[in-house]
């Protein structure tokens, strides 16, 4: 038996192909629209726009950034195979993008008081990665 098998006859994971430019840009210190502007597709650069608006107190801006961070991330999770279900592991780093702006979402749907988003974002974490769920707080 394979170590990653799925014995519940789910979907396999989805693991996102690794785009190391925005995040070693990121790292390095460069700023998150500068990222964002040269990497459009990566939601990792607009998680962290998001995270970034929310700590500074604008959080229309924050669910604005995770939104588009959201959908861009969706659009790479169909490219690599993923059919709107099953697991997304926060443990493939290139697939924290993703996750991180889905949290960024919830939380800003939250705090502006869009609890049905809120709800629905929260679930679709849970659902993808419990370790994202638990991790991003």
């Amino acid at each position: 038996m394979a170590i990653h098998e799925n014995l519940l006859g789910g979907p396999p994971p989805t693991h996102l192909p690794d785009d190391p430019e925005p995040r070693e840009l990121l790292a390095g210190g460069a700023a998150p629209s500068d990222v964002a502007a040269k990497y459009p597709t990566s939601s990792l650069a607009w998680a962290q726009l998001a995270d970034d608006a929310f700590d500074q107190g604008r959080v229309v801006e924050s669910y604005a950034y995770a939104r588009t961070g959201y959908h861009r991330g969706l659009d790479s999770l169909r490219r690599a195979g993923w059919k709107g279900h099953g697991p997304v592991p926060f443990e493939h780093e290139p697939n924290r993008g993703f996750l991180r702006a889905l949290h960024a979402l919830a939380r800003a749907a939250q705090t502006i008081g869009e609890q049905d988003e809120y709800e629905r974002c929260s679930t679709f974490l849970r659902d993808s990665s419990p370790t994202a769920a638990d991790t991003l707080t």
